[in-house]
């Protein structure tokens, strides 16, 4: 096998000298030509003279300048008059070995320069023809070098980098959160150190797995995670590497990644974002690099033995693109989700972070898992490492639970901005907003109790937010509780209206979010009475967030939008009966909050239960 490699790789080094050597010839070529027609052309553009008669001219006199240049005498005549430049018509002869020459020249003034002086034949054919020759080529072959080493290493040279388990570092143990993936990997490795437990029995070793997800969520980094299990070469580069603007290279790297993974098997290919090459082939016009390289990607993944345990390893988080015959069972046989973490998978990431960082023995995990529902790992870990960086910033050499829940605010929506001053007339608005979300959410029953209230600007565009913490993870909404929802994300804009009798555009990103939920209630939930179980619209990506697609007809979408708008005034009515009910509480509270900037969950509560009980008091004196 060794011996086949060498050889493989002396065909390809053999292969490269000779194009190295063609792209040479050619430009040599078109270079001597080049500078033949430029030579011929300036030749023409001057008298050719012949010696004898140069020689008559010089004893007559009429001779004013002479240039020697190589074999060639350049001269000029007295009686020439100069043009506007004061340049004048230039004569050439071919020189001769004349001794006398020179004598001549001095004896009828004439001026010249660069007398020729007497050289070996061979080192002037050295000097003029071999030397440039040599060094144009060397310059050829140093570009020639240069660009295919940007394309790959070469034409059709596969560029994969190959990870042994010492480099990677990473084992199933520094990845949290995806116990079902990890499952599913660990089968495969598993078969890779024990095949004959499985082989013996008649199973064999899936030829490939795709991981789809979205972004963040520990793809590529389950993937090293199997090569630092399985101890086996681990071969990784990205879906890209293999398109190149020449058609042919992409499917060359194919073959030669995959000869090189059958001489080193068992082993993993790694390919992250296979969605680069492996889109659907739908008919239309499409790139013809893109399609030779899938077409030669199907073939291998066909043609090479599973026994020699060679397993692929794709990942995208646009499996909708991918084309059915790369998904079919015998190419991808496995289709592994990596989905954003549930609760305990939030609180297992965090613990593999806090790990590599000082923390104070109070930190509750379960409190910082709840406030980061919706957040993929990577997410963690770079809130992780913003706590880490606040305390720092404080001088204190531990993290504490404060700097966490800091840092979940600073990912969500940005670094405090106290350098914008609102005037009194907008702090008072922004107030007033924040306290309409907040009381419209303690006087309902399915909402999400208050974390904390501030109208201190963040970076990310807000001039103040209300801030809900869960007491437990939901799967499910009702569409009591998405009603709910709307009905407190308009309170906002609501309060604006009951206390200034005006709006402002500080509600654009709530009536936005309002009427997202509106819409999906009636055209994805089947929560409308018109329209019963009936499916309008479908995402076109799962994972990325990407636009809907109507599956219904013009006529159907305007009804549909009708539905939506009653939900909104639906909803926004109830908020206005919500805060005209308690207006005492909303002038309370804001001019609280207006004095405070930022108040805690408990210190809302205290404010909106504090008038109840004095209203109770009062009842009971006055009895």
């Amino acid at each position: 096998m060794p011996s086949d490699k060498k050889d493989d790789d002396n065909k390809k080094n053999d292969r490269e000298k000779r194009i190295l050597l063609i792209f040479g010839i050619v430009a040599l070529i078109f270079t001597l030509t080049l500078n033949y027609v430029i030579s011929k052309r300036q030749m023409q553009s001057v008298n050719e003279v012949k010696y004898s008669e140069f020689i008559d001219m010089v004893k007559e006199g009429k001779v004013d300048e002479v240039e020697f240049s190589g074999s060639v005498i350049n001269f000029t005549l007295k009686e020439d008059k100069a043009d506007q430049f004061g340049n004048k018509s230039k004569y050439y002869t071919g020189y001769i070995n004349d001794p006398n020459l020179i004598s001549r020249l001095e004896e009828n003034d004439v001026a010249f320069d660069n007398p020729p002086t007497t050289s070996s034949p061979i080192i002037s054919f050295v000097v003029e023809w071999v030397l440039p020759i040599a060094f144009f080529y060397l310059m050829i072959s140093l570009l020639m070098r240069s660009m295919m080493k940007r394309m790959g290493g070469g034409f059709g040279k596969s560029n994969a980098k190959m990870y042994v388990e010492k480099e990677t570092g990473i084992t199933f143990a520094d990845v949290a959160g995806e116990e079902e993936a990890k499952e599913s990997l660990t089968e495969i490795v598993d078969f890779l150190h024990q095949p004959e437990k499985y082989t013996q029995i008649g199973a064999k070793l899936p030829r490939g797995a795709l991981l789809v997800g979205p972004p963040g969520t520990g793809k590529t980094l389950l993937a090293k995670a199997v090569a630092g299990e399985a101890k086996v070469p681990f071969y990784s580069l990205s879906g890209s590497n293999f398109v190149e603007m020449f058609v042919g290279v992409g499917a060359s790297r194919v073959r030669d990644l995959f000869k090189d993974a059958v001489a080193n098997a068992p082993c993993i290919i790694f390919i992250d974002e296979i969605d680069a090459i492996g889109k659907s082939r739908d008919g239309t016009i499409g790139n013809d690099e893109r399609e030779q390289t899938l077409n030669q990607l199907l073939s291998e993944m066909d043609g090479f033995d599973v026994t020699k345990g060679i397993v692929v390893i794709g990942a995208t988080n646009r499996p909708e693109v991918l084309d059915q015959a790369l998904l079919r069972p015998g190419r991808f046989d496995r289709r592994i989700v990596v989905d954003k973490p549930d609760l305990k998978g939030r609180e297992d990431i965090l613990k593999v972070h806090l790990k590599a960082v000082k923390t104070d023995d109070d930190i509750d995990l379960k409190q910082i898992a709840l406030g980061t529902s919706g957040c993929a790992g990577a997410d963690i870990a770079n809130m992780v490492n913003e706590a880490a960086l606040l305390a720092v910033r404080e001088g204190r050499d531990k993290v504490r639970q404060s700097d966490l829940m800091e840092a979940i605010e600073l990912v969500i929506a940005g670094k405090e901005k106290k350098d914008r001053i609102l005037t009194e007339k907008e702090r008072k608005i922004v107030a007033y907003h924040e306290v309409g979300h907040a009381l419209a959410i303690a006087l309902q029953k399915n909402t999400q109790p208050v974390q904390k209230i501030t109208i201190v600007p963040r970076t990310m565009g807000s001039l103040g937010y209300t801030m809900q913490m869960p007491e437990e993870e939901h799967y499910l909404m009702s569409k009591e509780e998405i009603t709910e929802q709307i009905v407190t994300l308009l309170s906002g804009r609501t309060a604006e209206e009951i206390i200034f009798n005006t709006v402002t555009t500080g509600a654009a990103n709530d009536i936005e979010r309002a009427t997202e939920l509106a819409r999906a209630m009636v055209t994805k939930f089947g929560m409308s009475e018109s329209f019963d179980m009936m499916a309008l619209e479908k995402n076109s990506n799962m994972y990325l967030e990407g636009k809907t697609a109507m599956l219904c007809s013009d006529a159907t979408g305007s009804k549909a939008d009708y539905e939506a708008l009653e939900i909104i005034k639906d909803c926004h009515k109830k908020a206005t009966e919500l805060l005209s009910a308690n207006i005492d509480k909303l002038h309370k509270i804001a001019a609280f909050l207006i004095e405070k900037e930022t108040i805690t969950g408990e210190q809302f509560m205290e404010l909106f239960n504090e008038k109840d009980e004095q209203s109770e008091e009062n009842n009971i004196t006055e009895e």
